[in-house]
C-alpha cells in the first residue's frame, strides 16, 4: 500500500507545480465503542470498585495519524487520514465501557483525583498500526495489569499481541482489521480479569 500512496503524493506535487494540484481532503476515523446501558446489578455483581489508569503508549499513538509499517519494522505516517481520537484515548473508551457493560462490578471509573476503589487497571499500548510485507495485516499489542490499592501489589497481568488480516489494500479496511483486533483484545482482557476477580471475590471480602 505504500508504494501506491508514495506515488500518490508524488503526483499531487507534480500537480502543484503546474498549477493544478489538489489538496488531498481529511478523512477521519474512530474504533467503535459498546454502546449499550450497564448491565443491572445482580447476585453475580462483585462488590468492587475498578480504576481505569490512562493507558500509555508512545507519542505515536497519542497523536491521530495512522500508523503503518513494513516487515522491518519502519514506520510512517498518513498525513491526510486520521483517527478522530488518539489511539490510546479511544482504547482506553471501548475497554471502560466494555467493563461497565458487563455488570460484573460495582463501579468502573477513569483515574482521577477523587477515585476510590478497590483496584487500578493499568495498561500500555505497544502497537495500533498497518503492517505490509507478505500479507497486509493490522497489528495491536497491550500489556495491562492489575494493582491491589490495599497492597500495592500487581496481582494480575495480560498481554496480547495479534495480527489481524486486511481484507483490502486501502486505509478503511485497515481501519475495520484495527477494529475488529481492539474488540479482540478488549473481550479478552475483560474475561482474563474476570475470572481473576471471581477467585479473588471467592476467598476475600472487600470494603467498600
Amino acid at each position: 500500500m505504500k508504494k501506491k500512496t508514495a506515488s500518490f503524493v508524488l503526483a499531487c506535487a507534480i500537480g502543484s507545480l503546474c498549477g493544478c494540484g489538489a489538496v488531498p481532503s481529511m478523512k477521519y476515523y474512530q474504533i467503535s465503542a459498546p454502546n449499550s446501558p450497564p448491565a443491572p446489578a445482580t447476585a453475580a455483581t462483585l462488590p468492587l470498585t475498578l480504576v481505569v489508569a490512562p493507558l500509555r503508549g508512545s507519542p505515536l499513538y497519542q497523536d491521530d495519524r495512522l500508523i503503518y509499517a513494513t516487515s522491518s519494522e519502519a514506520m510512517g505516517a498518513y498525513e491526510h487520514q486520521r483517527w478522530a481520537q488518539a489511539p490510546t484515548q479511544m482504547i482506553q473508551d471501548v475497554i471502560v465501557r466494555t467493563l461497565r457493560e458487563s455488570g460484573h462490578y460495582r463501579t468502573v471509573e477513569e483515574l482521577s483525583g477523587s477515585s476510590r476503589g478497590n483496584f487500578i487497571l493499568r495498561g500500555s499500548l505497544y502497537d495500533f498500526k498497518e503492517v505490509s510485507g507478505g500479507t497486509l495485516s493490522a497489528r495491536v499489542t497491550l500489556n495491562m495489569d492489575l494493582r491491589d490499592v490495599k497492597t500495592g501489589a500487581t496481582v494480575w497481568t495480560h498481554y496480547y499481541t495479534h495480527d489481524e488480516p486486511v481484507a483490502h489494500d486501502d486505509v478503511p479496511s485497515v481501519v475495520a482489521a484495527l477494529n475488529r483486533n481492539v474488540h479482540q483484545a478488549v473481550g479478552e482482557i475483560s474475561s482474563s480479569l474476570q475470572r481473576y476477580l471471581d477467585e479473588y471475590s471467592a476467598t476475600n471480602q472487600p470494603q467498600p
